[in-house]
């Protein structure tokens, strides 16, 4: 009962913002939520004070909310199912090549970026962290969050070529990205793991191509089903035990559950509605995963306005966390230039596509789940205030001027800017 009087609080709080954000905000609707969770959030640390009981009856609650585990093993694999059921595999072919270079080496780039800078940087404010702590922080802050990015350039209008880059690359990157923080993170503890490169390579493999693989089987399984009947319910279970029973495989033969939904997404929403299936089941999967997606991104987003309450004296890092956003858009800056200079994409990138997939890496919850995971001997608070800045700045200012550098006029402003 303690879960259902939970998620009921959370669904009645979703409800109320969203209807306030779509009656007087009008704001993406991800974005007008997590505003409206964080002032919230805000008012109730000022009148703490005044109505201390509802301030600790309401702390109590999002603390015993376990975010890593609420996104990473539940919400996140209806999330990118439902953002990879809508993308075309002729557009992922076409981009095949900035996709997998984007999603792991620049991913990898950025994460030692991040990492060396914010270690050189921190003793500058009198604290002194050790390097493979950094390095577990460029880990969590370098993948692009596959729920932002997706949320986000629905409403941003970025053209299809880019839009496509952009979230091929953060609906890929999470299988690399959580490999090497894992990885990292054991390090930091203490733990005796081969770090050689044969064995970080094998688990690589292993999380991303056997991950890949449990998700073509599943999404052809579950397609070849669906073609065999003509019900618009049954379709709709039959995905439902996909992303459900796919990460259950998934967890139990330690692959990655995120790459499993992308390709099982992949699979339905191409080869899936490419075959006998009806064109009333395929109208009702469509509206069916759509609603999945607002009301899972709503929920998220508000949880991590509230998420503000957990983080003690955020305001002491607010320099540091200023300067970590300056510090992750130059990372991202570079691994996204660098590349471009050095591999033969057959497509070239001028300043303006690469300023905008710079701007469009939105980093969000799946960041601020990593950071919640790390132990709190690892200076857990430090980099989860860090990590809370930059999400917030990259969700509400990068996520609402985003669409603006698709206008040629503006983009061009921002590109002599950075060069200036």
């Amino acid at each position: 009962m303690e879960l259902y009087y939970s998620f009921s609080g959370l669904i009645v709080l979703t409800a109320i913002f969203s209807y306030l954000n779509e009656r007087f905000l009008k704001l993406p609707a991800t974005i007008g939520i997590m505003l409206m969770a964080m002032v919230a959030s805000i008012a109730l640390v000022i009148t703490g004070n005044i109505f201390p009981n509802l301030f600790d009856s309401f702390s109590r609650f999002i603390a015993n909310l376990d975010f890593t585990e609420i996104l990473m093993g539940a919400m996140l694999n209806f999330l990118l199912f439902a953002g990879a059921i809508h993308v075309h595999l002729k557009d992922l072919r076409e981009q095949r090549a900035p996709i997998i270079v984007f999603s792991t080496i620049s991913v990898i780039m950025s994460t030692v970026i991040v990492g060396f800078l914010i270690y050189y940087i921190l003793p500058l404010f009198r604290i002194n962290v050790p390097l493979i702590q950094c390095l577990v922080f460029g880990a969590l802050i370098s993948p692009t969050d596959p729920i932002a990015v997706l949320g986000i350039l629905k409403t941003a209008g970025v053209p299809k070529s880019l839009e496509t880059k952009v979230a091929g690359e953060s609906l890929f990157n999470d299988g690399v990205a959580v490999v090497v923080f894992v990885v990292l993170l054991e390090i930091a503890k203490g733990s005796d793991i081969d770090v050689s490169f044969g064995n970080i390579s094998w688990l690589l493999i292993k999380e991303a191509v056997g991950g890949f693989g449990m998700g073509l089987l599943l999404g052809f399984i579950g397609s070849r089903a669906m073609q065999r009947i003509d019900s618009a319910n049954v379709s709709a279970l039959i995905t439902l035990a996909i992303v459900m029973g796919g990460y259950l495989i998934a967890r139990a033969m330690h692959i990655s559950g995120p790459l499993t939904m992308v390709a099982a997404g992949l699979v339905v929403g191409n080869y899936g509605k490419a075959s006998r299936i009806s064109d009333n089941t395929l109208d009702y999967l469509d509206k069916f995963w759509e609603l999945i997606d607002e009301i899972m991104n709503a929920i998220l987003f508000l949880i991590i306005g509230f998420e503000l309450l957990l983080i003690p004296h955020i305001m002491n890092y607010w320099l540091i966390g200023l300067i970590s956003i300056a510090v992750v858009l130059f990372a991202r800056f570079l691994s996204i230039w660098v590349p471009t200079l050095l591999i033969p994409f057959k497509t070239k990138f001028d300043k303006r596509t690469i300023t905008i997939l710079v701007w469009g890496g939105l980093r969000g919850g799946v960041s601020v789940a990593l950071a919640l995971s790390i132990d709190d001997q690892l200076n857990k608070n430090l980099f989860l205030a860090m990590t809370y800045f930059i999400v917030v700045f990259s969700i509400l200012v990068q996520g609402l001027t985003v669409g603006k550098l698709t206008q040629p006029k503006k983009s061009a402003e921002l590109v002599e800017a950075l060069d200036e």
